[in-house]
């Protein structure tokens, strides 16, 4: 093969049923943990659940995802098959997950708060286990659909616009759940509706197994057959490989920042229907009405339809960093505006800080995944080994670690500001610092994000120059 040919071996612009196809699974990735966001609640409101035993839900498995995300990075990346490094495991792992998913739910308010406690938490391991399958080799999956700079951006914009959908839907479980007329207890319509949102997650987890087979090399790296290494050479490879990814410092700054914008927004997530149940209308879910679901619903269609198409227009014409740094500054406006947004006179108000709020975790995978693609281009270039699996598992494993310590700080702030679970109502003094801390905690954590940010230095100049060395190098290969 000639040089000008081996040019042309990287694909840089994606197709569109082939993003499409990417950004199905996507919605499952975003449509588990949704959905079980919204059930949880169940677990306090309608279980009698402590918030300290729910914190320790919420934690537990997070630990267990310590270790197995980079194993399934380090297996995913060193994976040769017919099907891809990357196939096979997601199609694993949504079929574990959506079984485990619907097991986990199956519950009851009549069982002790023990059981529940100890039967919840082996299924939830078991569900979080098969997510690591999926989630990390589908996550890389996108890192390696284009070695363009913009062209990432755009694929991650619609892979979340599309996942952003599960945000929109999953509010609407808290109608059917409280909907006496369809079902008499709550425990009863958790453990159906369970069974249906897990069969749905399933079937859409599956879909970038099945038909995401585009890739940005004509070299398809995984029918190569490498050579096998001696146990005692994998594990030295792998906890090398893990060394140098995190030694990485952009990688460490969109690692971090991402913890605290995500972590920050995670905690108080659960607390927009205990402030509007309790403290707007008195403890009453039914007189709450449509109210907790309509507050996360359209924050959710502001992200769809103003959030991701103006990130994705401004990280191409500003750039990434400055783009995220913009996009904080504009949410800590909506985080302090939802002081007074919150009112039990006037409930419409809580709508008209979402546009600015949204930008806060709207646009944060869109920018962050994008970056992550680059620096796999980075350190690709410096090492001479594609780790996306790698990059991609510790990126999400510090995801899963901020939503883990987002449900256990929840619970401890519940717990702290003196939140009582059996209680038809609450005390005003709960319910101050429990509006105080939905405004502190995200601000703080978007704050500190930004300051992290700042000084990112891969820009589009950088990356682009890191992808014609890389192209340049295969080149030689090809030629020798």
């Amino acid at each position: 093969m000639n040089n000008s040919a081996a040019l042309e071996v990287n694909h840089n612009t994606i197709p569109l049923n082939q993003k499409i196809t990417f950004g199905i699974g996507m919605l499952a990735n975003q449509m588990f943990p949704a959905s079980l966001g919204i059930f949880m609640v169940v677990l306090i409101q309608d279980m009698g659940m402590s918030p300290l035993l729910y914190g320790l839900l919420g934690i537990i498995p997070k630990f267990l995802d310590a270790v197995t995300d980079p194993f399934m990075g380090y297996i995913s990346d060193h994976t040769t098959s017919r099907w891809g490094k990357r196939r096979p495991y997601v199609f694993i792992g949504a079929m574990i997950a959506g079984l485990s998913f619907a097991m986990m739910w199956q519950l009851s308010a009549d069982n002790s708060e023990i059981y529940n406690f100890y039967y919840f938490l082996t299924w939830s391991c078991v569900f979080s286990l098969g997510m690591t399958i999926f989630g990390v080799p589908y996550v890389a999956m996108g890192y390696e659909m284009s070695s363009d700079f913009h062209e990432r951006t755009r694929l991650m914009a619609i892979a979340q616009w599309i996942g952003q959908w599960a945000w929109v839907i999953a509010p609407w479980f808290w109608v059917i759940l409280y909907d006496p007329t369809w079902f008499e207890r709550t425990d009863e319509g958790v453990r159906e509706l369970s069974l249906w949102v897990a069969a749905i997650c399933m079937s859409l987890a599956l879909v970038p197994a099945l038909f995401c087979t585009f890739t940005n090399s004509e070299i398809n790296e995984d029918n190569v057959q490498k050579p096998k290494n001696t146990l005692k050479k994998t594990v030295i490879d792998f906890g090398q490989g893990i060394m140098i990814t995190l030694r990485n410092k952009p990688f460490q700054k969109i690692c971090i920042a991402t913890f605290l914008v995500f972590n920050g927004f995670q905690t108080i997530a659960g607390f927009s229907f205990f402030i509007i149940v309790h403290y707007m209308n008195g403890g009453d879910a039914t007189q709450a009405g449509l109210y907790p679901t309509l507050f996360g619903a359209v924050g959710a269609l502001f992200t769809c339809f103003m959030v991701i198409p103006a990130v994705n227009f401004c990280a191409q014409k500003y750039g990434k960093k400055i783009t995220f740094l913009m996009s904080q500054c504009v949410s800590l406006a909506g985080y302090i505006l939802l002081w007074w947004g919150f009112s039990p006179e006037q409930p419409w108000l809580m709508f008209l800080p979402l546009p600015l709020f949204s930008f806060g975790i709207g646009g944060l995978f869109t920018i962050m995944m994008s970056m992550t693609a680059d620096i796999c281009d980075m350190d690709e270039l410096e090492t001479g080994e594609r780790r996306a699996g790698t990059f991609g598992a510790i990126y999400w494993l510090m995801v899963k670690i901020g939503t883990g310590l987002a449900l256990m700080s929840a619970g401890l702030i519940m717990h702290a500001i003196g939140w009582d679970s059996n209680a038809a109502s609450q005390t005003n003094d709960a319910l101050y610092l429990l509006r105080l801390s939905y405004i502190i905690v995200p601000s703080v954590g978007s704050m500190c994000a930004i300051l992290v940010m700042l000084n990112y230095d891969l820009d589009e100049t950088k990356a682009n120059d890191i992808r014609a060395q890389l192209d340049a190098r295969q080149v030689s290969n090809i030629a020798s």
